[in-house]
């Protein structure tokens, strides 16, 4: 097929970054079949991701990770992005020239990750529009745009490391400092993601369009606020609910074991993401308290840190937990027996969380994910926030409690199904993702 268009799709593959950028990819090469989408990514990245029911209108391309070549990469997450990073813009520049050559069709538009803050760059010297996806929420993407005011703010307080409130930050009332994420606290050991970071929102005013995985309904003030900052703000999500996804294999039995139980919000899912596993001892007190209360559970954990649970945990209780390296969360939550998830408090897992109408139990490790569990907690109030930050025996068995058993329970229980309501109601075919989405399709030039 000759193809009228030409998109650069630029990724950031660490955490879950990339997987919804895909997403919305897929979503836009369904409604635009004419136009050809490089989606220029990390091979280890690309391999996770891509599978046999790929669109014919998407081509995976390979970008260097910066890592050295030849050898296999040892160093941690965080080194890895660090060498990402520094290979980068040329190893994407390199890419995008390939696909030209490739595709006989020259870019038309760079659809990229936000924090690839040099697309914007790339895009004015060739003319043509840069549209960065945010992959977190409005609160975070806010929290970093506000980050001089910020700053300064705490500078004016006599002691820096004190907490201060956010009232200035509109929508963000119920935030405190502490709640932030650390890049936007550049200090004098600024991290390679913290500079990362803070060039982005230098040059996020020179987009053509921000795009979220959102609802505008989840914080209309914050929508407002951002809506008079760029160009065009565009909240299309949450794409789990505007292109479900397609039914996976239950390798690991967790869906007939849940189906086993036959008990409505009686399951405890826990999951800490894909690359969080918490400290030992939290580990230990979590552990402590599952089997106090003695609700089924569900654990989705690496083989590494099975070793690091209290001997005799697993044996002890088999009868009422269940334990697997991998799990698929999407469909977990949404069945019927799941009734509270233990979480980092990742957007994409609260977005999840929303779509099934199951609360959340928070602990935040790192980026964005105490104040998403903050807002979870005091703003939309759809569950909790581990006391302190850290699991503790009391404190988590309080938590499982109050969200399994009590009326304030049942009370987040309802309000996590009225926000799915408006979720569902913004992805309806005249509700404002959908029409976020239009727009993002004339941007882009595909209508």
């Amino acid at each position: 097929m000759a193809f009228k268009l030409h998109i650069g799709v630029l990724a950031f593959p660490f955490g879950t970054h990339a997987a919804p950028l895909l997403a919305l990819v897929r979503r836009l090469a369904a409604s635009a079949p004419d136009a050809l989408f490089s989606f220029i990514n990390s091979a280890a990245s690309n391999a996770t991701l891509f599978n046999a029911t790929a669109f014919d209108n998407i081509r995976a391309r390979d970008v260097w990770d910066g890592a050295p070549r030849g050898e296999p990469f040892t160093g941690s997450h965080f080194e890895a992005v660090g060498l990402f990073l520094e290979a980068s813009p040329g190893n994407f520049e390199m890419a995008i020239r390939e696909a030209e050559r490739e595709s006989g069709l020259e870019i038309g538009c760079l659809l990229t990750d936000a924090f690839l803050w040099f697309s914007g760059d790339m895009a004015e010297k060739r003319g043509v529009p840069w549209v960065p996806f945010w992959t977190a929420a409005s609160c975070s993407l806010s929290s970093h745009v506000y980050t001089d005011q910020i700053v300064r703010a705490i500078e004016s307080t006599e002691k820096a490391k004190q907490e201060k409130a956010l009232s200035f930050i509109p929508g963000l009332e119920m935030v405190t400092t502490a709640d932030l994420p650390p890049e936007i606290f550049l200090g004098n050991n600024a991290s390679p993601l913290a500079i990362t970071i803070n060039k982005m929102v230098e040059h996020l005013p020179k987009s053509t369009a921000v795009v979220l995985n959102s609802f505008e309904e989840i914080d209309p003030i914050i929508t407002k606020d951002l809506k008079s900052k760029f160009p065009n703000f565009l909240n299309v999500g949450p794409s789990i609910l505007a292109s479900p996804a397609a039914a996976i294999s239950d390798e690991t039995g967790c869906l007939s074991w849940l189906g086993g139980l036959n008990r409505p919000n009686s399951v405890v899912y826990i999951s800490f993401g894909t690359v969080i596993t918490p400290p030992e001892n939290e580990l230990a007190a979590l552990c402590e308290a599952l089997e106090t209360c003695r609700f089924p559970f569900l654990w989705s954990i690496k083989d590494h840190a099975v070793k690091s649970l209290p001997n005799g945990f697993v044996d002890r209780t088999n009868s009422f937990g269940k334990m697997v390296a991998w799990a698929p969360q999407p469909q977990i939550l949404a069945h019927e027996s799941v009734g509270a998830f233990v979480t980092h408090g990742g957007w994409n897992s609260i977005l999840e969380s929303i779509a099934s109408c199951v609360p959340l139990i928070c602990r935040p490790f790192f980026g964005d994910q105490k104040l998403n569990s903050r807002m979870v907690q005091d703003s939309w109030g759809i569950g909790v926030l581990v006391e302190g930050g850290v699991f503790t025996k009391s404190g988590t068995i309080e938590c499982l409690k109050e969200l399994m058993t009590t009326e304030k329970g049942a009370k987040m229980r309802e309000n996590v199904s009225l926000l799915r309501k408006k979720a569902v109601a913004a992805v309806d075919s005249q509700g404002s993702s959908s029409k976020n989405f239009d727009k993002l399709l004339e941007v882009i030039g595909a209508r």
